[in-house]
């Protein structure tokens, strides 16, 4: 249990310290992707998203719900999504398996995505 806790914590402290060297990508530092457009975030999550997060990103047997606490703004920002759709994820919240990275997608295509799975969490209550 305590090894588990090491990792996690490691796998923690490596994702902060990934997300400061990647930064955000247009070169202003400010950490945060461009402004989104859920609008266009909705379409490109129904083709790229849903068939392992869920139509309305509440989970399948394939992926993770992303309206969910875990993936609230205070634990995952925004730039989180980035590192996630670059890089793709390790396993740490749920019993997954790892998600690949996607490298076709444009920084404004996550941003656009990212806006509209916060719309659905900011509808749940979840901020």
């Amino acid at each position: 249990m305590r090894r588990m806790i090491i990792g996690v914590t490691i796998a923690a402290i490596a994702l902060i310290a990934l997300a400061f060297a990647l930064g955000d990508g247009d070169g202003d530092g400010s950490g945060a992707l461009p402004a989104g457009d859920p609008v266009r975030g909705q379409t490109l999550f129904e083709q790229r998203c849903a068939a392992c997060h869920g139509t309305d990103a509440e989970g399948t047997t394939q992926g993770p719900p992303l309206v969910h606490p875990f993936y609230r703004p205070g634990h995952h920002a925004d730039g989180a999504f980035l590192i996630a759709v670059r890089r793709g994820v390790t396993p740490h919240h749920w019993n997954f398996g790892p998600m690949p990275a996607i490298p076709d997608l444009s920084e404004q295509a996550i941003a656009d995505i990212t806006r509209y799975v916060r719309g659905l969490q900011e509808a749940a209550g979840i901020r």
